[in-house]
Formats: structure tokens, C-alpha cells, sequence
């Protein structure tokens, strides 16, 4: 590929609700660019975007694909991106190094959840983009319906910039509303475009629309608009410069409209995404800040400039390691050179250098301003790092990522795997920051989190497909934990008599409640009754022995002890044997002191459109929820709750029901509170249950 200067460079993302045809989309660029000499599909496998085998396996977006093609004296990097929320984290990384959005819309769906959000997306980053309304082959594909539902979403600034021939099975071609031509495409011969004048019947159609587009063209340039108010007839390059101004500036949303599958319509994308779409020197310099001063700097996007690149993605690559996938801001990166990484403060070797294309790469001397790359085998860097200049340091905010939402406990298939499941589970949360991954404390299951049951679903997959590792998914254990609510006297008394030595360890302990503290120690003794000595012996066999409670064996939380009598033996006392004695003492106290089961309570805040206000207090309140507030943000509302955490495993499947997937929400720990009896009563005899089974 030649190269090309920074202004020929167009870096756009396909982004849409799950299943709305982005992929096929993005393969009928491929093929009309000529990268491809036959047009990929999905639902055959051979993608040249979904080409992990999960995606084909599936037949959905997982991954953020990239794929560059040459059009017409320009390069355009298209980022092929996940439709499924679970998969998020792909769409913001990808949304953080483009300039430009094609938001892809289902004819017959028309906006729909994933459309919200990933304008909504766009919105954070403040991306032109153009909306590309696909399958109008399908039956009851409707090119007006679709628009409207477009325009009451997003407002009255999105202008077609087509018209539709035909629709449903008749569908073949669109008409150019600035060209006013009729271009068509037979199917299989998508690379061929057909030219013909408007009919009469078509030049009436056009007429309003025409006049709708020239107008909102011409608000974008005051030399246009002077000349559109006296009447004046804008030539086919003023719309176009005026549509580009509007694109530029957020104020215009050109619609085309086509069928991805069967390649009919695509190249007036092509060529809107030359003209009107931003290189980087029109989204302007890159803000950052200077690790050393804290200052606010900016990078030009420019190759004179010294280097600067953000680190978007990182790929566990079977054949070359780790591969990282980075957008050089300003200057230039070579083969074999040195780069500064400032957030680890640590110098990197770059080594080859590669484009990447789907699953291929193409090895590259250097990669300058405005452009994507890719290296391997990088040793410290992460997504959502800086590289740059180590005379020039700069690091670039990351891409904001939404907290995991949904948890399973994870344990191998096969004894003896743990240190591989730790060692695969700690490489794909490289990968994606959308995956987190804890030992729990109270439990010891080694939980893993992530977007949604897909989402673990697929990483279990990698996981397995990738470090040779199979793992059983289970609903995590609840981390509880035991109390007393009385305050009592217990005596522990430990004596054993053998044949040589013996063993002696007495002691009387008080146990009271002790709301603020994990765990208190004292100790009163007096006249030595015992020996200073074992003090710390009597401690430690407590801290043991609160690790099993009486009730249901969970640790025993939120107690004072206090050591004030015993006795002890010249000859026959030990630590061993006031450990013991501290024990006994603890579990005869337990059982008399009212001891009761504690649950983590979490603070959940869901955000959710009005219509489902009701559905979601409902929901909350049946899971034992208590409602905190209400307040509105934006056009939606944030309900404020606590909730059990028992009761929240599954809120990312049952939230996602309730609200038509339009619902979010994040969850933290707040507090430990007392479990309801009769939950309680549930909870100890399952437990006595499973100690009889093990028994």
C-alpha cells in the first residue's frame, strides 16, 4: 500500500445495534475497494472482519476488526465494530481513535437499542458521522419509516443524500439527491455501477427532497447560503462543500441508504467518506497532559512533530505473542526503533511493524500521523497507554469503559489447572478492559467479571481455544459472614495426659459484639494466671478459629474478646494447648451469643427511560431492594437502591428483559447487614445439609 499524506487519510468506524449488517457492509467496501475478490459473508465464515473462529462459529462481531482500503486518492481505515452491549469495550476503544462514525441502521428494525447507545458514544466523543440505512433488499424494508424513526431519535439534521429504487425484492439502486442520477447495480456485479437520467415520475420525488438537502448544505457556508437566498442554483461540488462543512462541524447527518449482502449502494459511501468524512488534520491536534508538569499539552498531526501514539487494543496472537494496535497521533514510529511508554515509565523496543488487516498483517517500515499500526511483543504497554518521544513526553486520557456487571465463580475442569486459569484469565483481561478478575476472600472462588453471560461465554471459549484450558462456570457463593448480638463468659479448657508429657491450656474468655472492628483483642490478667507468653497463642487460636463459624461456617466478623482469667501448668502447658483452649472457649461462646448471619448489601444504581420506572422499583423491591431515590439524567432516570448481593447475580440478564435492553446500571459493596430470618434458615440448613453429604 502507498503511503499517503495525513489529509488522504480517513479513519471511520461502522457501529450499530447487534445484527443490524455493519460486517456485510464493511465486506462490500472491501470488495468494491478491490482489497477482496470476492465478497465475504457472515453466515459463510469467510469474513475477511470475522475471522476469529468464536465470531464465526456464532456469526457475530466480537472483536473490533480493522481492514484499510484505497478509494479514489484516499486511505480509509474502516473499523468494523461489535453491535452486542456485551462486547462494548471493542465499540469505546475503537470510537476513541477514529474521526468519523458510519452508524449503520436495519431497514426494517430501524432504531433500536444499540442504535441509542452508540450515538450516544459518538456523542461523548464528538464524531461527524453519517447514518447508513442497510438491508433495503429484505421484506418490509421501509426507506421513510426508518428515516423518520431516525429523525424523532436524533433530531431533524440528518438529510438524505438518496433515495431508494425499488424496494424489498425490487430493490436496485439509489437515486443521487446532488448528482440527481439514477445509479443502479445489478446483484453479483456490485463493483459495476449503472448511470441513467431521472424519470419524470423520479424528478417529481426528488424535487422536495432535493430542496431540503440544498438547504441545509448551504447553512453550513456563508458564500453558499447568500447565493441559495437569492435563488441562485448551487452546483453539485457547492452542495458537496456544504454537506462537508456540515458533516465537520456535527450540524448535518448525510443518510445513504443500500444493501450490504448484496452490494448495492455501497460505493456512494465510499466516495461520501472521501469527500465529507474528517482526516486527521481536520479533527485538529490531540490533547494530553505532560507526566512531568502536569500541564496541558497537544500534539499536531503532523510528521515533523515528535512522536505520539495511544494504544487502542491488544490481541493474544497464537502465532506472534502479544500483538499491540495503536493510532499514531503525531510524528512517525519505524521498525527496529526505541518508543517511551510514560504511564509505565519504562522505554519499549518496537520491533516490526505491522497494518493490520482482519487477521492478516502486512509488515511496514513506519507508521506516520493519522495512521494505525500495530507491534509485537511490547513488555509493558496496556490499552489505553501513551507511547511517544521520551524528549516529549505526553499521555492521552484512555477510553472510559463501563465497571463488569456480571459474575461467575470459576474452577478447572481438570485438578491441577488452577495456575494456567490464572495465567489465561490474567492475559484476556489484557485484552479487555471490560473483564475483571478477583480471588473472593470469604469464599475462595476465583471470580471473574465481565458484560454479560455472551461475554463470559466467549472468554471461557478463548480461553480454552488459546492456553489449552477447560473451565466450569458457576454462580458465585455468596460471601457471608457470622455475628453475635449477646455478650458471654466462655471457658476453654484443654488437658491431655499421656504416657510422657501432657498438655494444658485453660482459659476463660469474654465474647461481646463490636460493631465498628473486624476482630478486638485484650487481655486483663492478673497475678499471671496466664503466663504472658502464651497471650499471643490464645490470640492467634482465636483469629483461627473466627475463620468457621457456628451457624453456617462463615467467618465470624465484628466481636470483641477479652482474655481475663485461666490457669496453666509448670510443665504441661504450651502455645499448642492455649490455641486449643482459645477455640473451645470461642465455639462453646458462639452458639450462646445470639450469633447471627450477615449478607453484603451493595449500592445499585440503574439507569432506565421513564417508561420502565415502574417495572424496574418493582423488580428491585422484590429482591429484597430498598429504593434510596429517584432522580433524572438526561432524558432517562437513575433509580438508587441497596440490594443483596445474593439477589444480583443474574440483574444483568434480568434488567437487560425488563427494560428491552435499554436499562444499565452499576453495582458496588457498601455495608454487611443482617440476613432476614427465614432467608437465614434457608441458608444454615443447606449448609448442614452439605456437611452431612461430606460427612
Amino acid at each position: 500500500m502507498k503511503k499517503y499524506a495525513i489529509g488522504d487519510i480517513r479513519n471511520v468506524a461502522l457501529i450499530a445495534h447487534g445484527g443490524a449488517g455493519k460486517t456485510s457492509v464493511a465486506e462490500a467496501m472491501l470488495y468494491d475497494a478491490g482489497v477482496t475478490e470476492r465478497l465475504g459473508r457472515t453466515a459463510d465464515g469467510n469474513s475477511v472482519m470475522d475471522h476469529d473462529p468464536e465470531e464465526v462459529r456464532r456469526q457475530v462481531s466480537i472483536n473490533a476488526s480493522i481492514a484499510p482500503v484505497e478509494w479514489r486518492g484516499v486511505k480509509i481505515n474502516i473499523v468494523d465494530t461489535p453491535g452486542y452491549f456485551d462486547f462494548v469495550a471493542e465499540v469505546k476503544s475503537s470510537l476513541r481513535v477514529v474521526d468519523s462514525a458510519v452508524v449503520v441502521v436495519d431497514a426494517v428494525g430501524g432504531v433500536e437499542v444499540g442504535t441509542e447507545l452508540v450515538w450516544k458514544y459518538a456523542d461523548e466523543h464528538g464524531l461527524p458521522r453519517v447514518v447508513y440505512i442497510t438491508k433495503m433488499d429484505r421484506e418490509n424494508a421501509d426507506f421513510d419509516k426508518c428515516l423518520e424513526g431516525l429523525r424523532a431519535a436524533f433530531g431533524r439534521n440528518l438529510v438524505p443524500l438518496v433515495l431508494p429504487v425499488g424496494a424489498e425484492a425490487d430493490f436496485r439502486g439509489v437515486i443521487d439527491l446532488v448528482q440527481e442520477k439514477v445509479l443502479t447495480w445489478e446483484e453479483g456485479k456490485g463493483r459495476e455501477v449503472k448511470t441513467e437520467a431521472l424519470s419524470p415520475e423520479q424528478a417529481e420525488a426528488v424535487a422536495a427532497h432535493r430542496d431540503a438537502l440544498v438547504e441545509a448544505a448551504a447553512e453550513n457556508d456563508d458564500e453558499l447560503i447568500m447565493k441559495y437566498l437569492e435563488g441562485e442554483t448551487l452546483t453539485p461540488d457547492e452542495l458537496k462543500r456544504g454537506i462537508r462543512a456540515g458533516v465537520l462541524a456535527g450540524k448535518l447527518v448525510p443518510v445513504l441508504c443500500g444493501s450490504g449482502l448484496k452490494n448495492i449502494g455501497v460505493q456512494p459511501l465510499l466516495d461520501l467518506i472521501r469527500e465529507a468524512a474528517p482526516s486527521p488534520v481536520d479533527r485538529g491536534a490531540a490533547k494530553g497532559r505532560n507526566p512531568k508538569t502536569d500541564a496541558e499539552e497537544e500534539r499536531a498531526p503532523a510528521e515533523d512533530a515528535p512522536f505520539s501514539a495511544f494504544v487502542f487494543k491488544t490481541m493474544a496472537d497464537p502465532y506472534v505473542g502479544k500483538l499491540t494496535l495503536f493510532r499514531v497521533y503525531s510524528g512517525a514510529v519505524s521498525s527496529d526503533s526505541q518508543v517511551y511508554n510514560p504511564v509505565r515509565g519504562r522505554t519499549e523496543r518496537i520491533g516490526q511493524l505491522f497494518l493490520i488487516r482482519g487477521k492478516q498483517q502486512e509488515p511496514v517500515d513506519r507508521v506516520g500521523a493519522g495512521d494505525f499500526g500495530a507491534v509485537a511483543k511490547l513488555q509493558e504497554t496496556a490499552t489505553g497507554d501513551t507511547l511517544c518521544d521520551e524528549g516529549s513526553p505526553v499521555v492521552f486520557p484512555p477510553a472510559e469503559f463501563p465497571k463488569p456487571v456480571y459474575q461467575v465463580a470459576v474452577e478447572p475442569k481438570a485438578k491441577g489447572d488452577e495456575e494456567k486459569i490464572s495465567m489465561a484469565l490474567a492475559r484476556l483481561s489484557e485484552e479487555d478492559p471490560t473483564l475483571s478478575v478477583h480471588k473472593e476472600p470469604g469464599t475462595g472462588e476465583t471470580i471473574l467479571a465481565g458484560m454479560g453471560e455472551l461475554h463470559l461465554d466467549v472468554t471461557t471459549e478463548r480461553m480454552k481455544r488459546k492456553f489449552g484450558v477447560d473451565v466450569i462456570l458457576n454462580t458465585p457463593k455468596v460471601p457471608y459472614k457470622e455475628t453475635i448480638r449477646a455478650t458471654v463468659k466462655a471457658e476453654g479448657k484443654y488437658k491431655k495426659q499421656t504416657g510422657g508429657r501432657g498438655q494444658y491450656g485453660h482459659v476463660w474468655i469474654e465474647f461481646s459484639p463490636e460493631p465498628d472492628h473486624d476482630f478486638v483483642f485484650e487481655e486483663k490478667i492478673f497475678g499471671g494466671a496466664v503466663p504472658k507468653q502464651y497471650i499471643p497463642a490464645v490470640e492467634k487460636g482465636l483469629r483461627e478459629a473466627k475463620e468457621e463459624g457456628v451457624l453456617a461456617g462463615y467467618p465470624v466478623t465484628n466481636f470483641k474478646a477479652v482474655l481475663y482469667d485461666g490457669s496453666y501448668h509448670t510443665v504441661d502447658s504450651s502455645e499448642m494447648a492455649f490455641k486449643i483452649a482459645a477455640s473451645m472457649a470461642f465455639k462453646k461462646a458462639m452458639s450462646e451469643a445470639r450469633p447471627v448471619l450477615l449478607e453484603p448489601i451493595m449500592n445499585v444504581s440503574v439507569l432506565v427511560p421513564d417508561a420502565f420506572m415502574g417495572d424496574v422499583i418493582g423488580d428491585l423491591n422484590r429482591k429484597r431492594g430498598r429504593i434510596l431515590g429517584m432522580e433524572p439524567e438526561g432524558a432517562l432516570q437513575v433509580v438508587r437502591a441497596q440490594v443483596p448481593l445474593a439477589e444480583m447475580f443474574t440483574y444483568a440478564i434480568d434488567l437487560r428483559s425488563i427494560t428491552q435492553g435499554r436499562g444499565t446500571f452499576t453495582m458496588e459493596f457498601d455495608h454487611y447487614e443482617e440476613v432476614p430470618p427465614q432467608v437465614a434458615q434457608a441458608i444454615i440448613e443447606k449448609h448442614q445439609a452439605e456437611k452431612k453429604e461430606e460427612d
